[in-house]
């Protein structure tokens, strides 16, 4: 990790904005603003007060931490088991389209457990997805960037999408009874969610800048 992004993520781990730190160092706004892009480093004279704001030493904050990069790209692997659970779901999507037809066909059941089972079978798909979707964040950093999203409002909003995502998926998938085609709705309400947080990120950057 460089110079510069340890100073943001110590920044942000202290709640300061960027004027706010400037103050401690008697330095401006830009100046803070400039190390974080890495435009420009910290002068000699800045690094103990540096040092001293943020509780670490000077061989903690000038250290090109190796095996903090490491650990960023471990982070960064996929989540094999979230893959598996979505494209097994997809699979069973396909497999109640065949039920329907190998079960009229072939097998003259009753057109009314020819719907039962097809809906069971969408249902555990259905389920599969949502959990793969809902509770399973892509990596680890992910994870620790939601547990430290504490904006309530963002929180409140993405609970109104999933909640109105969830009835509208439901709602269109039993009155067109295509399940294997409206679990698409998940693939939008996905993009929605990550379009509300970025929106939230630029916003909380430029209150930052300010």
């Amino acid at each position: 990790m460089k110079i510069n992004e340890k100073i943001y993520s110590l920044r942000k781990s202290q709640n300061l904005s960027q004027e706010e730190l400037a103050d401690k160092l008697n330095v401006s706004r830009q100046t803070v603003s400039k190390w974080e892009l890495g435009v420009s480093s910290p002068d000699f004279d800045k690094i103990v007060p540096l040092c001293e704001v943020f509780g670490i030493t000077t061989e903690e904050l000038l250290r090109d931490n190796k095996l903090s990069d490491n650990n960023t790209l471990e982070e960064s692997k996929p989540d094999t088991t979230k893959a598996l659970l979505i494209c097994g779901a997809i699979f069973l999507y396909f497999i109640a389209v065949v039920s329907i037809i190998f079960g009229e066909e072939y097998l003259h059941l009753n057109d009314g457990i020819v719907v039962s089972i097809f809906l069971i079978i969408c249902g555990l798909a259905t389920i599969m997805i949502v959990y793969a979707c809902m509770t399973r964040p892509s990596n680890k950093k992910e994870l620790k960037e939601e547990e430290k999203n504490t904006n309530p409002v963002l929180k409140t909003i993405n609970s109104i999408v999933t909640l109105l995502t969830t009835c509208i998926y439901l709602l269109i998938s039993f009155i067109t009874m295509a399940w294997h085609i409206t679990w698409i709705i998940w693939v939008i309400y996905s993009a929605i969610i990550k379009i509300i947080e970025l929106l939230f990120s630029l916003k909380e950057i430029k209150k930052d800048e300010e």
